[in-house]
């Protein structure tokens, strides 16, 4: 165990009333949830236009035929980001009681090795968000963990950012759609235009993954010079277009085509290949793009205004694009909470918190064992 959760954990012996069975049975990532407060958030209601769902709030099943489906995942590392992405959507859709939100959640060695993580975080979320139909799903790493190489940054290593590869698979097969949405973004507008708009390109392409497109990035820079060495234009040959950058913390997916064509498989053989022979640096994306690329029903740019985290190294302040803004994300290593936390901000970064229902710790153990947190991560 890193000094700094050893640490973590024997502030908990001490501060908790119930002393050696807090320290003995609790593993660092729920150690690190249970010190995570926050606000419980306004309640938001449905439009009398909305349309209804068939069953109450208590009764809600992800069945439901007028739901909006959103994909999220929770960990305790990035639960503030995920709390104040969840608010935003509700603050600003005019249908809350359609969205029905599927988080997943990792059970396994790098988030803690703790079975009892996604029941905890599953009860800060129902505990900041009363009325939220949602379901937590546990995500087991072994699933991934041999196919992950190393990255340019070491967070793009961790298994849950592949969850998405694998929400065919963990949802219900009733879900025929889902929005899929990192940790680090906000929605400033209803997110069910974004659902109405994918909903319409997927299907008159008969496409499997809807999301905004960048063809005005250098699309190369994102495998090796071996890969394309090696005939790797070949692999995007006879694709419907020509193979563009998308961002994959936004993206609208087709779960019924993903599962009848077996696109699970696609992505995991060329996380093989890149096992065998390195293609590319970065992390979940590559693999995607080598699926994707060329096939994506393409979304409006304001879906998606990324970048605001600076690149993978430095995490440096960058500007909101040029257009309208529909949902901003915080891709690239600076996240809005550890800057604003540091002093530090950056001017975007004023945009995400309104969302912040985070409480800072007030006593003195907590204090500390806040930043031995922030330290560890």
């Amino acid at each position: 165990m890193p000094s700094s959760l050893f640490f973590l954990h024997l502030l908990l012996f001490f501060a908790s009333p119930t002393g050696a069975a807090f320290f003995f049975a609790v593993a660092p990532a729920t150690a690190a949830a249970a010190l995570l407060r926050f606000e419980e958030a306004a309640q938001f209601h449905s439009d009398d236009i909305c349309p209804s769902t068939s069953a109450g709030v208590g009764q809600a099943t992800a069945c439901d035929a007028s739901n909006v489906h959103i994909a999220m995942t929770l960990d305790s590392h990035y639960l503030r980001g995920s709390i104040a992405a969840v608010y935003s959507i509700l603050k600003h859709t005019s249908c809350p009681d359609t969205l029905f939100f599927h988080f997943i959640a990792p059970a396994g060695s790098h988030d803690g090795g703790d079975d009892q993580l996604p029941g905890l975080l599953g009860s800060i979320v129902g505990s900041v968000f009363p009325s939220l139909r949602f379901e937590v799903y546990t995500f087991r790493e072994e699933l991934v963990s041999g196919l992950i190489s190393s990255s340019v940054r070491q967070a793009l290593e961790n298994p849950l950012n592949y969850a998405r590869v694998y929400l065919a698979d963990l949802l219900d097969p009733c879900v025929h759609r889902v929005v899929y949405l990192d940790s680090d973004v906000v929605v400033v507008d209803d997110v069910r235009l974004l659902w109405d708009d994918a909903a319409a390109r997927l299907a008159s392409a008969a496409a499997v993954v809807a999301a905004p497109e960048y063809c005005h990035a250098n699309f190369t820079r994102y495998f090796t010079s071996a890969f394309w060495a090696e005939g790797g234009a070949r692999v995007f040959a006879g694709r419907r277009r020509r193979p563009c950058y998308f961002n994959t913390g936004v993206m609208v997916m087709d779960l019924r085509r993903w599962r009848a064509g077996g696109y699970r498989r696609r992505v995991e053989r060329w996380m093989e290949v890149q096992r065998d022979r390195r293609i590319y640096e970065l992390g979940s994306l590559p693999p995607f793009l080598l699926v994707f690329a060329g096939e994506v029903e393409s979304l409006d740019h304001r879906w998606n205004q990324h970048g605001l985290g600076g690149d993978n190294l430095t995490g440096e302040c960058r500007r909101l694009h040029p257009g309208p803004v529909s949902l901003m994300h915080w891709s690239g290593k600076g996240k809005p909470w550890d800057r604003l936390d540091a002093g530090t901000p950056c001017p975007v970064d004023h945009f995400w918190q309104p969302y912040d229902l985070f409480i800072r710790p007030s006593s003195g153990l907590d204090v500390v064992a806040f930043f031995i947190l922030s330290w560890s991560r």
